[in-house]
This record gives C-alpha cells, sequence and structure tokens, in this order.
C-alpha cells in the first residue's frame, strides 16, 4: 500500500512495544527480547526490528508510559486511516485477527476518490 498510495497518503508505523517478549506473560519463540524498561532501550530495539523489516515508510516510537498504544487501543497492531480533516476514517479491529489490510486499501480508495458531482444532495 506504500508503494501504492504513499505519493498521496503518509504512511507511518508505530512501534508501541514488543509483542512477545522473553520476560513477558506470553513469550515468542522466533524473538528473544526483554521487555524494555526505557526509552532508551525500546528505541534500540526498535531500530534494530524497523532495520532487519526493511521498511520502507517513516517509523514512530510510543514511548514506554505507552501514550499511544493506550489512546489508539493499538497493540499488539492495529491500522487507522486519519482523514484530511483529522478524524478516524478508518479503525480496524485489534490484530492479529483484526488486522486486515485490505479494508483499510479500501479505506484509502474510498478516502482518495474524487467527489461525485452526479450524486443528489437532498435540500
Amino acid at each position: 500500500m506504500h508503494s501504492k498510495f504513499g505519493d498521496r497518503v503518509e504512511f507511518l508505523f508505530v512501534y508501541c512495544r514488543e509483542a512477545h517478549p522473553v520476560d513477558g506473560v506470553s513469550p515468542g519463540a522466533k524473538t528473544m527480547i526483554e521487555d524494555p524498561i526505557t526509552n532508551a532501550e525500546r528505541r534500540e530495539v526498535a531500530s534494530k526490528f524497523v532495520e532487519e523489516i526493511g521498511f520502507a515508510m517513516p517509523a514512530l516510537l510510543d514511548q514506554v508510559d505507552d501514550a499511544v498504544s493506550k489512546a489508539y487501543a493499538s497493540f499488539p497492531d492495529r491500522l487507522y486511516l486519519v482523514g484530511t480533516d483529522g478524524k478516524i476514517a478508518y479503525a480496524g479491529a485489534r490484530g492479529p485477527l483484526g488486522f486486515k489490510p485490505a479494508e483499510l486499501e479500501k479505506a484509502i480508495e474510498l478516502a482518495l476518490a474524487p467527489p461525485n458531482p452526479t450524486k443528489r444532495r437532498d435540500k
């Protein structure tokens, strides 16, 4: 989607926290990362993740107070589209089951569609 719409939509990735740290309640088998307890530690973990994945979009960091994650109920992952008016135009459900990029893509297409001048407005 970033390559398809990136010239018309600003994409941002927000690293909120490690979903399966080895010292957490649900450790993952793929990662051996301890849950960062300082902003500097989280920045280091996030930087390595972004580098390994090779993101083409800007990545932002939620601080260890998880303010962004709490405000957007984003953990473990979630997709949002913010309209040009600053309001949420699409809010996907929490992942992983609610992580549906095809729904976001449809919302982007709808937001980018030119207004339909033939559509009647009731007076």
